[in-house]
């Protein structure tokens, strides 16, 4: 991770001669995991995992699509903090394509995703619920206006490249919905929802002051990286916890980032046949089965 927190790049893999080694020869498969806004004014958080004979990797991160395509073009430190903007399926594609040395495979995004168009509750949203509601773990409801047209255009976008929207079967190429309150649940073999949403803190802990809630924050958030560490290397090094003085936006920025890492671990275990589906033939969601690891 750089000085400001915003993200990680990985270094370029290079033969004895210096020469870039070629993707085939040193990765399976790599998933891009979106922790997509519902908004266009919002951030949303970006990372990339990759497959190698050692497991796999991280090789990059980031707080905002601006960010992560600043990652893939090297352009030196990402805006600070982190803005929102449009996604761009094409542009994603490239960005992973540099950034991970080989074409993405599978795209995991936290955003209600349809073969139809959205306007209230889906059967995967009821499914979740009836599976996870008890856990504190049940969807948001989404509406034709939120994710509305951002979702309708990430879908089509993705699907024109040759990444349609998987609802059941064997994961191998395209677009799956996931949501990470579950995947952290199984992770974390928990009981209950994981209290670690930033905004959220105050009304987690409403006795505590805001300095305590904050180390409680970290503690949840230092157990999560460690979780994910285990399944995917070098997490712990690109997902360092921001100050205890930092600002709200580098807060968010930072739990973005950690989202979107639990969307391509979700990715990653559904193409590793490690994921089971929530829904029906237009919509699901998928969440990692009891126990799921990719060691």
């Amino acid at each position: 991770m750089l000085e400001d927190g915003s993200f990680l790049r990985a270094e370029a893999v290079l033969d004895d001669q210096g020469g870039p080694v070629l993707a085939a020869d040193r990765t399976a498969r790599a998933v891009l995991g979106i922790d997509a806004a519902w908004t266009a004014g919002q951030p949303s958080g970006v990372a990339l995992v990759v497959e190698e004979p050692t497991g796999w990797r991280l090789a990059a991160c980031a707080s905002s699509y601006g960010n992560f395509h600043a990652l893939a073009e090297n352009r030196g430190a990402p805006a600070s903090p982190p803005s929102g903007s449009l996604p761009d399926a094409a542009a994603l594609l490239q960005s992973g394509r540099l950034l991970g040395g080989r074409g993405v495979d599978l795209i995991a995004i936290d955003m209600p995703m349809a073969r139809n168009p959205i306007v209230g509750r889906r059967a995967s949203d009821d499914a979740v619920s009836r599976t996870y509601g008890a856990r504190h773990c049940g969807t948001h409801s989404p509406s034709a206006q939120r994710p509305g047209r951002i979702s309708d255009d990430l879908r089509s976008g993705f699907e024109a490249l040759g990444y349609p929207l998987l609802t059941s079967g064997t994961v191998a190429h395209g677009l799956i919905e996931v949501y990470p309150h579950p995947a952290l649940v199984e992770l974390a073999a928990s009981p209950m929802r994981l209290k670690y949403k930033f905004g959220r803190a105050r009304g987690y802990w409403p006795d505590i002051c805001g300095p305590e809630r904050r180390r409680l924050l970290f503690e949840l958030w230092n157990l999560i990286v460690g979780l994910l560490d285990r399944e995917i290397n070098g997490v712990a090094s690109a997902l360092r916890l921001p100050d205890l003085d930092a600002s709200a936006a580098a807060m968010k920025g930072f739990e973005d980032m950690l989202d979107a890492v639990v969307c391509a671990w979700v990715g990653a275990c559904a193409i590793t046949g490690k994921a089971k589906p929530f829904g029906d033939d237009l919509s699901s969601n998928w969440i990692p089965e009891v126990g799921a690891t990719l060691r």
